[in-house]
C-alpha cells in the first residue's frame, strides 16, 4: 500500500468518529468552515457572480468527501428524464481529464482525456455529455452543440457555486455524515444542514438515526448487481452466483470500495479485496502476479481497463 493510500485509510477511519486524530484537527476545520462559508455567502449576495444557463440546471452532489453514488444517480436521473419526454444533457468537471477547454464525450472517448465517470455516463445514459474545468463553459458548449437539450444535469459540483442551479440533489450513503465535522477533522465539505431540494441516501435501509443525521426527509436508493460481463466481450454475462467456490479477487477504484465489496458478499461470494484509490488510472497494472480464477471490478473501473491492451484479456 502506498503512503497516500495509507494516509487516506487512516483519515477515512478517523472521520467516522470523534477520536484523538479528529479532535486534534478540529481547530483547523473551524478555519475551513469559515472560509467555505464566506465563499458561499459571497455568491448568495451576488458579490461573486454565478453564471446562469438558459435551461434548468440540476446538480447531483454530496458533502461527504469521496464516493456516495453520484454517477449512478446521474445516469438514472438522465434516463428518467428521457422517459418523461425531456432531452437532458450532462456536464462534468471530468476528474483527471486533460486540459481546461470544453470537450464532448463520445462513446469512444479516452478516459485520460475526459475522465472515467463522464465516459460511463455517456455510454449508459446515451445523452450528450461535455466536460470542462469550468462547468458554465461546459454547459454553454453542450447547448451550442445540442440546442435540443432542455435540461442540464451536473455530475458533482454542489460546491461549484460559479454555476447557478435550479435544483440541488444532495446524496449520502450509509455512512451518513460521519463524525459530523468538516474537513480535515471530518469528511464534510459543508455543514450537514446546508440547503438542498432533495436528499437521497444510497443504502439498503434508512434507519431513524441515519435519517436524522442527514436531514431533509430523505429518499432511498440502492445499487444492485446480480451479474458480471467479460471485459473484452460484454456479450458474455454471468450471474455472480456462478463465481461461488472460485478464487475471486475483487478490485474497486471508487470513492467507497467497501460498498462494492458488500454487494459481492450479498451475492454469496468469498473473495480477496483490492481497494484502489478513487479514479485509479490503471497505468500500473495492479493485477500483476495475482493468482485468481477471476477478477471482478466495478463498471467505473471497466471503462478504463477496457482501453488498456495489457488488461483486456
Amino acid at each position: 500500500m502506498s503512503k497516500n493510500n495509507s494516509l487516506e485509510s487512516i483519515l477515512t477511519r478517523a472521520w467516522l468518529r470523534r477520536g484523538p486524530l479528529a479532535c486534534a484537527l478540529w481547530p483547523v476545520s473551524l478555519l475551513f468552515r469559515a472560509l467555505s462559508g464566506l465563499r458561499a455567502a459571497l455568491y448568495r449576495a451576488g458579490i461573486l457572480e454565478a453564471g446562469r444557463l438558459p435551461v434548468p440546471v440540476i446538480v447531483v452532489g454530496n458533502i461527504f468527501i469521496g464516493g456516495t453514488g453520484k454517477t449512478p444517480l446521474t445516469i438514472w436521473l438522465a434516463q428518467a428524464l428521457v422517459e418523461a419526454g425531456f432531452r437532458p444533457g450532462v456536464i462534468s468537471r471530468g476528474h483527471g481529464a486533460d486540459g481546461q477547454a470544453p470537450r464532448a464525450v463520445t462513446l469512444d472517448s479516452n478516459t485520460l482525456e475526459v475522465g472515467d465517470e463522464p465516459l460511463l455516463i455517456a455510454r449508459r445514459a446515451r445523452v450528450p455529455v461535455v466536460v470542462a474545468r469550468k462547468r458554465v463553459e461546459a454547459g454553454r458548449a453542450l447547448l451550442a452543440a445540442h440546442p435540443e437539450v432542455d435540461v442540464l444535469i451536473t455530475d458533482d459540483g454542489l460546491q461549484h457555486y460559479a454555476l447557478a442551479r435550479d435544483i440541488e440533489v444532495l446524496l449520502f450513503d450509509g455512512r451518513g455524515v460521519g463524525n459530523g465535522w468538516l474537513l480535515p477533522a471530518g469528511p464534510l465539505r459543508e455543514g450537514p444542514r446546508r440547503r438542498r431540494d432533495f436528499t437521497v441516501v444510497n443504502a439498503p435501509e434508512i434507519t431513524p438515526r441515519l435519517a436524522a443525521s442527514v436531514g431533509g426527509s430523505p429518499f432511498r436508493m440502492q445499487l444492485v448487481g446480480d451479474s458480471a460481463e467479460r471485459l473484452n466481450d460484454p456479450a458474455q454475462r454471468r450471474p455472480l452466483s456462478t463465481f461461488a467456490g472460485q478464487r475471486v479477487l475483487a478490485a474497486a477504484g471508487i470513492g467507497n470500495p467497501g460498498r462494492f465489496f458488500a454487494l459481492l458478499r450479498g451475492a454469496g461470494l468469498a473473495f480477496s479485496e483490492l481497494p484502489l484509490p478513487d479514479h485509479y488510472d490503471f497505468r500500473e497494472n495492479p493485477f500483476a502476479g495475482v493468482d485468481a480464477d477471476v477478477i471482478l471490478i466495478t463498471e467505473k473501473d471497466a471503462v478504463k481497463c477496457g482501453q488498456l491492451e495489457n488488461l483486456k484479456d
